[in-house]
């Protein structure tokens, strides 16, 4: 009797199919019935590889092999899954296997994983396709009733073939093309380029380079407490008047812009009464959509720091090895709307749940789940639905695994709840004539926040009760000095998040409209994306941030440079996403799109191999070469004399050079300390650095001044920045420190020393002057402590001639009714003082 194979994408969808069509017998990795033959693939079996005549060896990339554009595509087994790979080939070429069912994920992505497998197979048996946007066994059922011809098919087939063969085209011409261009002075500079990768990278060093162009001014909020009958609070200073400006970002309503005038408002309102008015009003907060893959990374990473890949790793073994979790690969923040019944029985599953029980219980006894257009969409559905629970219970989970299953459990259960309601008060408290401005908000239903447990907090968030017409009155007043702050650098989480809106980005209308819901890479590789930028030396991991590198920087020039800027921005998968819908659509062949491609790689190719980056994009440095007296330029990699072999990296353990500080180097020998060197483990380090008699570069932290330490050392001509704290003799810098002048050479008598660098947090002079002068140093905002947090304290001296940490006080929340309490105010000022490390 001949029978159908069924080639499904996962095992899990195998077994899903198994069960709805039933009479299946299971044969080791695959099912067997009277009529079906059932296996999976398990995702991606085989890949693209360059053809043999157009291969070359690594030490060989240059242009002369380029650009690559081979005559056709080969398919290689992916090693890991090989074995895979054999099985599904021996099932299609069985005597009794008369036709084959298509039934990989609805999707261009799954379309892909089948027709390399038969193209592989080289088989010419009939192909049928079964397309499923939900997993219920009735779906099922009615797909294999109405499978779809293969023929209706075959435009989604070329659409994802031309995508992998373009980026294939991409990525290796520009990868070979730039590394042969930054390789042509000796060496294998390997710079990886990518139609995905590229613009990913892009984002991080525009946001880079917005922070080191950022100068922070310096503003002033006035911050009063207020005392009424049944307690106090909290209110800030604001404008009234206040318009929102374009062109200044920075302006708020509560900012000023001098101290005179913040210390005026602060004197004007100290021992007033004031009047008070408010007003209350309703509001409403739904509760989060249900996860897809990326915004579960995301929440993991904010939450707990995992990575992106991590997370993946994490809920695919929840999906594989437990069965607690649906396919978690998926873009789609909805369910289908077949699937209210199973959702039911999932309930069901989770009340039985010690942990769930409780809410699973009321969800099922109040009948919430019923149809409902954002739980329940079809058109939200794309190959896969979104992450929930499944109906098996998993049992003593590791705490990392644990972890994810109960951020999906949770978002699964708030999502049926009703939504929490507040009312929201603004109350305003006018001192003559200055206005302060107090939020509270009282929850009067916590709805899906009691998922959470978050009803408590919520509750803190009231503010004391007014009588009719009672004034308030003035407590205290307080100035608080701060600075703007530049844009924050990338997470994961908020890297992914600009990943997936990246169509935002594009400029034309219909390009936008094509990435809509794309973006950069798919929500199955944007974390390979990641780790892959970080693999290559492209981005670095400081703590949860990532920090774009020197080698980005320059990738990103050169390119510039070259004007294939297209490759830098999401334009170009904008465009590819525009045309391959068009051919899904059948409005565009195949071949007309991959001519088009094939020009854009021989394009890319050309104007890399013909680019020039000129010295005129760089500095020229203010110090003669300490080697001839010539004059030094900074080029594309390297701070260079003109007239001899002198030469210094332009990047020094991670770290960029400045030309001023490349000048002073050559001047004095010495220059720093800097707090942003990065060893070879990863992790950030301080140093001065000296160049030496034979004209090396070396480290200095600190072994200079220990091997002098028992000579007392000719400060000379060096400006003393104040009195030692300690035996008020002068204090001058000294090699990684401040150090008293009595606090060095053999006769020491005093043991005044403070570091050049606290906690990566550069002290330059002046604020060092300020310190010794006033007893504090201005806001510094660059400390790190030891777990990686960046905190911002001033510096200040303690009694005992120390130098010591002074934190700012954090804005007040506004807190139930309470008693006066400014002693304990003050001491928790003091306990804020300690020792700097």
């Amino acid at each position: 009797m001949s029978k159908q194979l069924i080639i499904a994408e996962k095992p899990s969808v195998a077994a899903d199919i198994a069960r709805a069509l039933g009479g299946f017998a299971r044969k080791g990795e695959y099912y067997e019935s009277e009529h079906y033959v059932l296996c999976s693939a398990v995702g991606h079996l085989l890949e693209l590889a360059a053809p043999a005549e157009c291969e070359v060896r690594r030490g060989k990339w240059s242009f002369e092999h380029l650009p690559v554009i081979p005559p056709r595509f080969e398919l290689v087994p992916i090693a890991k899954n090989q074995g895979r790979l054999e099985l599904l080939l021996r099932l299609l070429r069985r005597k009794d296997v008369r036709g084959i069912v298509n039934a990989c994920d609805a999707g261009r992505e799954g379309e892909l994983i089948f027709r390399y497998i038969v193209e592989y197979a080289k088989t010419k048996k009939p192909i049928a396709r079964l397309w499923l946007q939900s997993m219920t066994p009735q779906a099922i059922r009615e797909g294999f009733a109405s499978l779809r011809e293969e023929r209706e098919m075959r435009a989604l087939a070329d659409a994802a073939k031309c995508r992998a063969e373009a980026d294939w085209l991409i990525g290796i011409n520009g990868t070979r093309a730039m590394t042969a261009f930054n390789s042509r002075e000796g060496g294998f500079y390997l710079t990886p380029v990518g139609r995905v990768q590229t613009p990913t990278l892009a984002i991080l060093v525009e946001r880079e380079e917005r922070i080191r162009a950022f100068v922070p001014r310096a503003y002033w909020e006035v911050h009063a407490r207020f005392a009424v009958e049944a307690g106090e609070y909290a209110g800030r200073w604001f404008d009234p008047q206040f318009r929102k400006d374009e062109a200044d970002p920075d302006r708020r309503p509560e900012r000023l812009w001098e101290a005179a005038r913040a210390e005026a408002i602060a004197a004007a309102c100290r021992g007033r009464r004031a009047s008070v008015s408010e007003e209350t009003k309703s509001a409403t907060q739904l509760s989060p959509l249900l996860f897809d893959l990326t915004s579960l990374q995301r929440e993991a990473n904010s939450r707990f720091g995992y990575s992106a890949r991590t997370t993946l790793a994490i809920a695919q073994a929840l999906y594989e090895r437990h069965k607690a979790l649906t396919y978690p690969r998926t873009d789609a923040r909805a369910l289908p709307e077949d699937y209210v019944a199973t959702v039911k029985r999932t309930m069901e599953t989770l009340a039985a749940a010690k942990e769930y029980a409780p809410l699973a219980r009321k969800i099922l006894e109040a009948g919430w789940v019923k149809p409902n257009r954002r739980v329940f969409d079809d058109s939200k559905v794309s190959d896969h639905f979104a992450i929930i629970p499944t109906l098996e219970a998993p049992k003593h989970l590791p705490e990392a695994e644990a972890r994810i299953y109960d951020l999906v459990v949770r978002r699964f259960l708030a999502v049926f709840y009703p939504a929490a309601e507040y009312l929201q008060t603004t109350r305003i408290t006018q001192v003559g004539e200055h206005a302060f401005r107090t939020e509270g908000r009282v929850l009067q239903r916590p709805g899906w926040l009691e998922v959470y447990g978050r009803a408590a907090q919520e509750e803190a968030a009231t503010l004391p009760a007014l009588a009719a017409g009672e004034r308030a009155q003035v407590r205290e007043v307080s100035v608080q000095a701060n600075q703007t702050r530049p844009p924050p650098r990338y997470t994961e989480a908020t890297l992914l998040a600009a990943m997936e809106g990246a169509g935002k980005l594009v400029e034309d209308e219909e390009l936008r409209a094509a990435m809509e819901a794309k973006g950069l890479g798919t929500p199955a590789t944007r974390a390979q994306i990641i780790e892959d930028l970080i693999a290559v030396k492209y981005v670095r991991r400081a703590a949860r941030e990532l920090v774009p590198t020197f080698k980005a920087y320059r990738l990103l020039l050169a390119l510039r440079h070259f004007g294939v800027e297209e490759i830098t921005s999401p334009q170009l998968t904008g465009d590819w996403e525009y045309k391959l819908k068009l051919m899904e659509a059948r409005k565009l062949g195949r071949r007309e799109f991959m001519e088009h491609i094939e020009a854009v790689a021989r394009d890319l190719v050309a104007r890399i191999r013909d680019g020039r980056i000129p010295d005129t994009a760089f500095a020229t440095v203010r110090a003669p070469c300490p080697k001839c007296g010539g004059t030094v330029q900074e080029n594309y990699r390297k701070f260079a004399c003109q007239s001899c072999d002198f030469s210094l990296w332009t990047v020094l353990s991670g770290r960029e050079w400045d030309p001023e500080e490349v000048a002073e180097l050559l001047e004095k020998r010495v220059v720093g300390p800097f707090a942003d060197f990065i060893s070879r483990q990863g992790r950030p380090f301080a140093a001065l650095v000296r160049l030496t008699d034979d004209f090396r570069i070396e480290f200095d932290f600190g072994q200079e001044a220990a091997a002098q330490a028992e000579k007392v050392p000719d400060f000379g001509t060096a400006e003393p920045l104040g009195p030692c704290p300690k035996c008020g003799a002068r204090v001058f810098a000294h090699g990684m420190a401040y150090v008293c002048e009595h606090a060095v050479g053999a006769s020491r008598r005093c043991d005044f020393r403070s570091g050049r660098v606290i906690l990566q947090q550069p002290v330059e002079p002046e604020q060092m002057r300020k310190l010794l002068a006033t007893g504090r140093t201005d806001l510094l905002t660059g400390f790190v402590s030891r777990r990686g947090r960046r905190f911002k304290a001033f510096l200040v001296r303690t009694p005992a001639g120390k130098v010591g940490f002074e934190f700012p006080p954090r804005a007040e929340k506004p807190a139930p009714a309470a008693a006066e309490k400014p002693k304990a105010a003050r001491a928790g000022t003091a306990a804020r003082k300690r020792r700097a490390a």
